[in-house]
């Protein structure tokens, strides 16, 4: 509900007089719980002031509070955007001043203005989010949650029960869906959370509930200097955003899963696994996907009831869409493991990250790639080519025990997993097939197969690539004989868009959408 007038603060924020700005250059950007003047190079971000079930700004010493702790918290990650907490007060003549010696009036978060082309919601919608951007992305965010504050305060399972509680009251305040249709839902996110409440409790004990950033969607990341920038935390409500890491991380993986980026939203699970190891919570991830979909169902919803006539039917179908995922995510997917061998050139990996989004509970599978397994064994970025002694025959043998046993942890966890390797030894070979016997799950083995000159061309070319493999060692590796090997053999001569159609035929996979 409303209790204050604040028109006269608006007005203030916005005259060129208060930010010396051309008038031309001021724009206002309106939320539920806030509005953003921005002028010139700077942004003025003023609470609303409203009391909600789960937020009260409605004084202005609240939102003062407020605005000092939306600085803080956003500094660890934003900390050349949040430039400072500026009191708004009024002067004995009635008009308003920043930070004078007057009664306290309101209070704003002046911030720097960034370029909101480099929005991540914008990148995404004009096709700008590149495998290069959404890695540094999954990098930063596994940066930040390594060094969040851990919180003991609450059992892991209770943070998701008490989200299902609040969701279902959210919903049941709508219009839009019937009672049936909430009731189903909740039941199954009961359901959910039941079977899941062992490893969401010990999680929490495992020091994987954090102070994170509570709303880590694609418009809440923006592009400074070039890097990656999360802004915008939740600051209201530390219960909202002292969350498990994967819950935080699901909100991005969600909203690209929304916008049809799957591969984007696999891409940054993998990337993210490569720096954080969390797979024993990756059974969690499609109920943490469902959750985020959910909430972003019933914010819609409420601002469709809210809504003038032309904006409720788009309104109202955007939360349609949201509640709908949040059911597809709840379906129960069998994990698999698919093997993916062949020497150096033929696109393993190219090809593991073009279908690992279809295969197995979302977002897809875990991609197990030897390469990067091998530098993360040598302490160094995938990008750095490591020497030759690396890659001695025992320190093979040990990157392929490890990756054995991570495939065979994960499909027990309920995930999936795509094994990216050589796999040119028959040990090798029936090690990462007996992964998916011991765990119960399905298994294929596809070797790929390029003539040598396709093979050359392609590895010569490479920049920047997790593999070291040179011409040299394809010429070396294509002098062994392989005809034992009694995987599916898939030609990969062509574009790599069409080899990947054939396996995903192949898999019986749905074809991409």
């Amino acid at each position: 509900m409303n209790v204050e007038d604040q028109s006269s603060t608006i007005a203030f924020l916005a005259d060129p007089k208060t930010n010396g700005a051309h008038s031309s250059d001021i724009v206002k950007i309106e939320t539920h719980i806030s509005l953003v003047v921005l002028a010139g190079n700077r942004a003025f971000k003023l609470k609303r002031a409203v009391r909600l079930p789960y937020l009260d700004f409605s004084t202005a010493d609240l939102r003062l509070s407020a605005c000092v702790r939306e600085v803080e918290l956003n500094r660890r990650t934003a900390p050349t955007l949040y430039r400072n907490v500026r009191r708004i007060t009024r002067k004995a003549d009635g008009s308003l001043a920043f930070d004078g010696q007057g009664a306290l009036v309101d209070a704003v978060v002046e911030m720097t203005r960034f370029d909101d082309r480099t929005l991540f919601d914008r990148l995404a919608a004009e096709g700008r989010l590149t495998t290069a951007l959404l890695t540094a992305t999954a990098r930063t965010i596994a940066r930040f949650h390594a060094r969040a504050a851990v919180d003991h305060t609450r059992k892991g399972s209770a943070i998701i029960g008490d989200v299902i509680s609040i969701n279902q009251q959210a919903f049941a305040a709508t219009r839009l869906f019937s009672r049936d249709a909430i009731a189903s839902l909740g039941s199954a996110f009961h359901d959910a959370l039941g079977n899941h409440l062992r490893v969401l409790d010990a999680r929490e004990e495992a020091g994987k509930v954090r102070r994170c950033h509570g709303d880590l969607h694609l418009r809440n990341i923006c592009l400074v200097d070039g890097a990656p920038t999360l802004f915008d935390c939740i600051e209201f409500d530390d219960a909202i955003a002292t969350i498990d890491v994967l819950y935080d991380l699901a909100f991005l993986i969600m909203d690209l899963w929304h916008r049809g980026e799957k591969p984007g939203a696999n891409l940054i699970f993998n990337r993210y696994l490569d720096e954080s190891d969390e797979n024993d919570g990756l059974s969690l991830l499609s109920l943490f996907m469902a959750l985020r979909s959910a909430i972003r169902a019933h914010v819609i919803a409420t601002q469709s009831d809210e809504a003038e006539e032309g904006d409720r039917e788009r309104l109202g179908n955007e939360a349609k869409t949201y509640f709908e995922l949040s059911k597809g995510l709840l379906a129960p997917t069998p994990a698999r493991l698919v093997a993916i061998g062949g020497l150096s050139g033929t696109g393993k990996s190219t090809l593991a990250a073009a279908i690992a989004d279809r295969i197995g509970p979302p977002p897809g599978a875990r991609i197990l790639s030897s390469d990067r397994i091998r530098k993360r064994l040598h302490g160094v970025p995938p990008e750095i080519r490591l020497p030759g002694e690396a890659y001695r025959a025992e320190i093979s043998e040990l990157v392929y025990a490890i990756q054995s046993e991570e495939a065979g942890a994960i499909l027990r966890n309920g995930h999936a997993v795509i094994a990216d390797a050589v796999f040119d030894r028959d040990a090798d070979r029936k090690k990462i097939k007996q992964c998916a016997a011991a765990a119960g799950v399905p298994f294929v083995g596809l070797w790929l197969d390029a003539p040598m000159d396709t093979l050359l061309a392609r590895v010569a070319a490479r920049r920047g690539d997790p593999s070291d493999a040179t011409t040299e060692i394809v010429r070396a590796q294509a002098a062994r004989q392989y005809d034992r090997i009694d995987w599916t053999r898939v030609p990969t001569t062509g574009d790599l868009t069409v080899t990947a159609a054939r396996i995903i035929e192949i898999l019986s996979l749905d074809p991409p959408t």
